[in-house]
This record gives C-alpha cells, structure tokens and sequence, in this order.
C-alpha cells in the first residue's frame, strides 16, 4: 500500500493511550510495508510496549515529550501552552517535513486549532472540515462537516463538496461520485439561501463529480448518495443521532435474544448471522475522520477506540497520502473556480421569516 512512508503519531492522545495507539501501530502493520512511524509521548511508557510489539518496534522512533493535550482542554489553552505537547510535536513533525501525515486520537477541538496554525489550509480553502466515511445500505458514503463550522455559506458547503468528492475517490474508489446537500426537504424551494447558492454553483460545476440535488436525513442511511454535504452543526447532530439509534438498537437487539429461552436458542443457531451483522456495523471499522482542507493529511482517530479502530485510521492516512489526496483538492477547486462567478455564491437576499408555515425557511441561515 505504500513505499518508504512515514508518519506521526500522537501517542498520548486517546482514553486508551498510549497502550492501544502501539497495539493499533502493530495491527496496522499486518496491511502495511514501508511505512515507519514517529511516535510522539512519554518514553517511560512508550518503550516498554514497544518491547512487547517487535514488528512495531522495528519501524518506529520514539520523541520524548512529557506534555499531553487533555480531552478536556480548551482549544485556544491548547494552542498556546500545548507547544511541547504530545499533539503539537506531531503536527509539527508533518509541517517540517519529517512525516507525510498525522493520526491522533485526542482532543479534536485542540487537534484542528493546531492542526489549522501549523499546517495552514490548502489554497482557495477557507476553512477545514472534519469527513468521515459510514456504512449505508449501499455500501459506504462520506458526510462532511461533522462538526469542525457551526455556520458555513454557499462557498464553503461548494469547497466541502469538492473535498468529499475527492474523499469518495480515494478512500472508497469510486470513479464518479454522486453528491447531495443534506436540507429540510428536496425540492429547490426549501432551505436557506446558503444551500440553494450552493446547490446552484454545483451544478454549473465543471467537476468530475455528480451533483444528485437535495437529500434529507432518511437519505444519509439509505446511500442515496456517495458524498453528504452539510454544515459543521447539522453534520454533527447527525452523525451522533446516528450513533445513538445504532447503540440504541443494538440494546434493544440483546435484549430480545436474552429474554426468554427459546430466544437464547434462536440466538445460538443465528450466532454466525449475528456475528457478521456485528461486524459490518462495528464502529472501529469506520475509524478515522479526515481533517480535510489542511495543508498535510491529519486524521482523527475516536478517542474511545481500541488497537484495531487505530490500525484503520492509520489505513486512512496511509491511503490519503498514497493517492496525493491534497494535490486531488487543489485541482479540482482550480477547476471549479475558473468554471464559475463568484458572484453567483453571495447571499444578496433579504432576511427572510423562519418561521414560515410551510418550512420553506426552516432552518435560519448562521
């Protein structure tokens, strides 16, 4: 998957850390040849795992720092008392040119401050989004922001746009993916002004993507489409609501298969069923969010996660990296800035009542 690549790792960043981040380094290297790693963290802990893993010990050096971001840091404390932090050297590593990306599993809020301070966004990108890939009837799609701009206007949601695509392709190989912009309703009448200017610069668009239209929230499961845009407010409420009904119907499923015994014995002869359904809703196989827009590849691992949840999203890294994901973004923004006006993209509308009785203005734009 890669040839003589190599990446920095937070290794103190996580609730696990830093005993899964070298258990998940280790995993990783089942897949992967020619990649070596810069572990950064406490060297007190970190070798001593190190001894226990010698695959992982083979290909990784150890930068000792004490410092560590806590998960209940605020960003901007981060940002100035985090210099030596775990977190902060590893970002650094990837600016300086030592490391072609990052994974880290800690704070997300001080992961993208540093993140966007140090390596600075890609040209013509005005602000980061957070993208992560999920499964669908389908098969996988991605949605973009999750969380990362609480308020985003036409252009940003057009950037996310060409930033998914591009995710589409190099993560989930697809040649031509379809793109929708998560709204209250599909026809063209609803929404705020941000997604309808939107939607209009998407499909005059000079892009190798294809723009659906409109989806709404049923959607997002169903994969009606490759890529889901939305803002950083609505992209986050979605995926942990979605989190939440996956968790809640897993409950309810333990509870029906415990509660009586003839459907313990129903369980017992569906075992193989049920197993392959665990697996293909287990979280730890869609770790990794991508920090898109940044100038380098930073991916976010869920802080919760395990050895085998880590491993993956240092696969994300790797496969970002390996299909120059950031040069696929800067051509591809290049190509749609020379095929559309600008002006087109700003809101010029009056302020319109959110209040409307056919929902039309729903959702109030900022």
């Amino acid at each position: 998957m890669s040839d003589n690549l190599t990446l920095s790792i937070d290794a103190m960043g996580g609730d696990n850390a830093p005993d899964m981040v070298v258990e998940g380094v280790d995993t990783a290297l089942e897949r992967l040849t020619g990649v070596s790693f810069l572990l950064f963290g406490d060297e007190a802990r970190l070798n001593p795992l190190l001894d226990r893993f010698p695959r992982a010990r083979a290909v990784s050096q150890v930068r000792h720092t004490s410092d560590v971001v806590t998960n209940d840091a605020k960003p901007a404390h981060a940002l100035r008392q985090g210099r030596a932090s775990s977190m902060r050297l590893a970002i650094n590593a990837v600016a300086d040119g030592e490391a072609a990306g990052i994974v880290s599993a800690g704070n997300t809020g001080a992961l993208m401050a540093m993140a966007k301070f140090v390596l600075k966004t890609l040209p013509g990108i005005d602000r980061p989004a957070i993208a992560t890939y999920f499964p669908t009837r389908r098969g996988e799609s991605v949605m973009l922001d999750l969380g990362a701009n609480v308020e985003c206007d036409a252009e940003n949601l057009i950037q996310f746009a060409v930033m998914g695509e591009v995710f589409a392709r190099n993560v989930l190989g697809l040649e031509n993916p379809s793109v929708g912009i998560l709204n209250v309703g599909q026809e063209d009448l609803k929404g705020n002004q941000a997604v309808k200017l939107a939607s209009q610069g998407l499909m005059n668009a000079a892009l190798p993507l294809h723009f659906h239209g409109f989806v709404e929230g049923d959607d997002i499961g169903a994969g009606t489409v490759d890529v889901i845009v939305t803002d950083g407010f609505t992209g986050n409420v979605a995926l942990k609501t979605a989190e939440g009904t996956a968790k809640l119907f897993g409950h309810f499923l333990r509870e029906a298969l415990t509660s009586t015994f003839t459907a313990k014995i129903g369980a017992l002869l569906a075992k193989r069923a049920l197993m392959t359904f665990k697996m293909r809703i287990d979280p730890r196989r869609y770790n990794g969010a991508m920090l898109v827009g940044l100038n380098g590849i930073c991916v976010k691992s869920h802080g919760g996660t395990d050895g085998v949840g880590f491993a993956n999203a240092i696969h994300v890294a790797v496969d970002l990296i390996s299909n120059n994901f950031n040069e696929s973004i800067k051509e591809d923004y290049e190509k749609f800035r020379a095929s559309s006006d600008p002006d087109a993209l700003k809101d010029n509308s009056e302020p319109t009542d959110t209040n409307t009785p056919d929902g039309s203005g729903a959702v109030a734009n900022g």
